[in-house]
């Protein structure tokens, strides 16, 4: 799902860094509507720091495997934070790892970042519940992980499939890319497992960095 360098148009490239500079700037701004902001930085940099590691945890699913992205457990757990996070992992899984690249590093945020975002809002449904609070919580978190991970999925098939070169076999890269789609489907239900465990876990031991 991380887009490498060259694959897509200097154009998409561009705009995915002016569309990262804008919902960074929204972020920003819901961020300082907390009463003590400071507070979620240690949450948010210990996430952060999963996030990138994440991407080297690779499940096996024949003919191919995957690797964990927990973008939807970001937004679940640090709401807009993530969309400072999430680039911030992106750029050294770039730099250290070869996952994805500078060039694509704005598009790849807007690819992860806006689901996490969504995450986030779907997750917040929990406290509009008046009863069984920890039987949505859970439902909520599942749904949040997988749901990212779809929409991010969609994202990148989007504007893989809107950019293959002409020098390529179109059909075939499509084929290829509609294919991948069966492999994330799988990915969203181990992602919505993983926020599910992770969540009841914080629910029991540490609640408070639930809240947002």
């Amino acid at each position: 799902m991380h887009i490498p360098d060259g694959l897509i148009p200097p154009s998409v490239c561009i705009s995915g860094y002016a569309l990262t500079g804008g919902m960074t700037w929204y972020a920003l701004r819901e961020i300082k509507k907390d009463s003590n902001p400071q507070a979620n930085i240690p949450k948010a940099s210990l996430l952060t720091a999963a996030f990138f590691v994440s991407s080297l945890i690779h499940i096996p699913i024949p003919p191919t495997s995957i690797h964990l992205i927990l973008n939807g457990m970001m937004g679940a757990i640090l709401g807009y934070y993530a969309f400072l996070a999430i680039p911030i992992g992106l750029f050294f899984q770039a730099v250290m790892f070869n996952h994805g690249g500078i060039s694509t590093l704005g598009i790849n945020t807007v690819i992860m970042g806006l689901p996490a975002i969504a995450a986030y809002h779907l997750f917040r449904l929990r406290d509009k519940v008046p009863r069984n609070r920890q039987f949505w919580t859970k439902v909520l978190a599942f749904a949040s992980g997988a749901f990212a991970l779809l929409l991010s999925a969609t994202l990148f098939a989007a504007i893989a499939i809107s950019t293959i070169s002409p020098d390529l076999d179109a059909a075939q890269e499509r084929n290829a890319i509609y294919l991948s789609l069966v492999s994330y489907g799988i990915q969203a239900i181990i992602e919505g497992a993983v926020t599910v465990m992770l969540i009841a876990f914080l629910e029991k031991v540490k609640p408070e960095l639930l809240n947002i």
